[in-house]
């Protein structure tokens, strides 16, 4: 009985590292969160609607407002 006990620990065992073997290519790992970011963004696309929303959002800012020392100084 303990023969097949063992046995059926080590099919487990097996088992468990041929899911992990699996799983491990996808796995990432990146040195800091900005490097994640970019990542994540160049391999997730956007959704149409929200493309044109944010391009309509991005036409109508206008220039910066003129800070005031130019203002003071007429620059």
């Amino acid at each position: 009985m303990k023969h097949q006990t063992k046995l059926s620990q080590e099919q487990q065992q097996q088992q468990h590292a041929a899911e992990q073997q699996t799983q491990s290519p996808s796995a990432r790992e990146f040195a800091s969160a900005e490097e994640m970011l970019r990542y994540d963004a160049a391999h997730t696309t956007v959704p149409p609607a929200i493309a044109q929303r944010l391009q309509k959002s991005i036409g109508q800012t206008g220039a910066p407002p003129r800070s005031w020392w130019r203002n003071l100084f007429g620059l």
